[in-house]
């Protein structure tokens, strides 16, 4: 980090940023993990890198949802999900990955309805690049939040 610091090279800087939060964020270290993801979304805010953006700022919605703080997580995927769906290029996992953060804190807020559109259309993602576990964990959730009213 200090070498891309030095030489002023962003996306290098970005990427370590990146990699300090997710080792912060494995120790359950939540403050010091968003720090540095949002630290990293700054930068990527000046590059003409929107996908980096949007995981970087769905990074921060998961973390702030980690550590309970939901009404900020929202923001974070709603911005996330706008991106990703203004790119034709979006990786479907990624998307995915965003829609389910988005449908989890939908979920707590008591959203049922929306969450559960949610909740679809992450399942069809799940299941275009054929990852079981999370069409799986969809179909959990889908039949959970439908099944008490």
């Amino acid at each position: 980090m200090v070498a891309a610091r030095q030489t002023n090279d962003l996306p290098q800087l970005a990427l370590a940023l990146i990699e300090m939060g997710r080792l912060s964020r494995d120790k359950h270290e939540l403050e010091t993990a968003c720090h540095y993801y949002k630290d990293a979304a700054k930068i990527y805010r000046t590059l003409n890198e929107p996908l980096r953006l949007a995981h970087t700022v769905r990074h921060v919605g998961d973390i702030l949802q980690d550590a309970g703080q939901l009404e900020r997580a929202g923001p974070c995927y709603r911005e996330a999900l706008q991106i990703y769906r203004a790119q034709s290029d979006a990786p479907p996992l990624d998307m995915a990955n965003a829609i389910r953060g988005y449908a989890l804190l939908q979920g707590e807020f008591g959203e049922k309805e929306s969450a559960v559109a949610l909740w679809r259309e992450a399942r069809r993602l799940y299941a275009t690049v054929q990852v079981q576990a999370g069409v799986e964990d969809c179909d959990q959730q889908i039949d959970r939040l439908t099944r008490n009213g």
